[in-house]
């Protein structure tokens, strides 16, 4: 599989000033894919403008016709299979078979607490992901889904037509433990990792790359073990979260170094973000735009 180039837009733009812009340039500039993140709110984005993944990707559906688009990543933090599911459903229609998933386990952020509850342990987190992922797989498969579990139900709920794409839209699953592994091997059209976050803040380039070389040994297995060819799932980079920060978004040549780099370990799609000026994401848009453009050229 030829690598392929995506980018992720942080939904922090009114619609009419700038966000429909950017999912704009982001086909005209050729990406694959651009996703956007599913939280309430994130990081240092918390007390400043910030909307909702479902409406933000169904606005850039209507305003586009060829790129894909999809989230990085839902969780169980806020959401409810049942009334995801629905949503999904509607938005793959509404995009005419474009979008992916993305979903991962949450984590401890502004978003665990939100509704009201108390953060999740890692151990509830894996648990509920455990129980999360096979019952969307149903909804978003079957025409009628009953289910009783220990943290989610459904009761005869309804998803008539289902999705467009066949048997449902993709799921990428973000994972490094076992348990999530497990449901990348098993449900996965996709994997999705940052790295080792243990390596952001000291970590070298090398041993990000180390650590990532080990993580794809990790996912192989857990493959073999659910009978599948690890080679079917797309090996999916976000980057921005490895040793490597920003450094890769200086120029064309480091870009296409740090793809390499990772393209060589097995990856079969790096994605960036679109630059944020005055953030963790600030870039010259300039770079930016020639990265998008020409770097694949350059790897093939």
């Amino acid at each position: 599989m030829s690598l392929r180039l995506s980018t992720v837009i942080l939904p922090y733009r009114r619609w009419h000033e700038g966000g429909r812009a950017a999912w704009v340039r982001a086909e005209q500039l050729g990406f694959h894919t651009a996703y956007t993140y599913d939280h309430l709110s994130w990081r240092s984005f918390r007390d400043g403008p910030w909307f909702g993944a479902v409406p933000t990707l169904t606005a850039a559906a209507a305003a586009t016709d060829r790129l894909r688009l999809g989230t990085l990543v839902t969780s169980p933090n806020f959401r409810h299979p049942v009334t995801l599911a629905k949503e999904l459903i509607s938005l793959d229609d509404i995009s005419g078979g474009r979008i992916t998933l993305g979903i991962g386990a949450g984590g401890t952020g502004f978003d665990a607490t939100a509704l009201g509850q108390e953060p999740w342990t890692p151990r509830e987190r894996a648990d509920r992901f455990a129980e999360f992922v096979p019952l969307l797989d149903r909804l978003l498969t079957e025409d009628a889904v009953s289910h009783e579990g220990r943290f989610y139900s459904a009761h005869e709920a309804r998803n008539i037509p289902g999705c467009v794409q066949r048997p449902r839209l993709p799921f990428a699953v973000a994972a490094t433990g076992p348990r999530g592994l497990k449901l990348a091997a098993r449900y996965g059209q996709a994997w999705v990792t940052t790295g080792d976050p243990k390596l952001y803040e000291t970590g070298t380039p090398e041993q990000s790359v180390a650590a990532l070389r080990g993580q794809f040994g990790k996912l192989t297995e857990a493959c073999e073990a659910a009978g599948r060819d690890v080679a079917e799932l797309n090996k999916v980079l976000l980057t921005g979260f490895t040793p490597d920060r920003a450094r890769p978004l200086a120029s064309l040549d480091a870009f296409v170094d740090f793809a390499g780099r990772h393209q060589e370990l097995g990856f079969t799609e790096i994605v960036i973000h679109w630059p944020i000026p005055d953030s963790d994401f600030a870039a010259d848009e300039k770079v930016f735009e020639r990265i998008a453009m020409e770097a694949l050229t350059q790897l093939d």
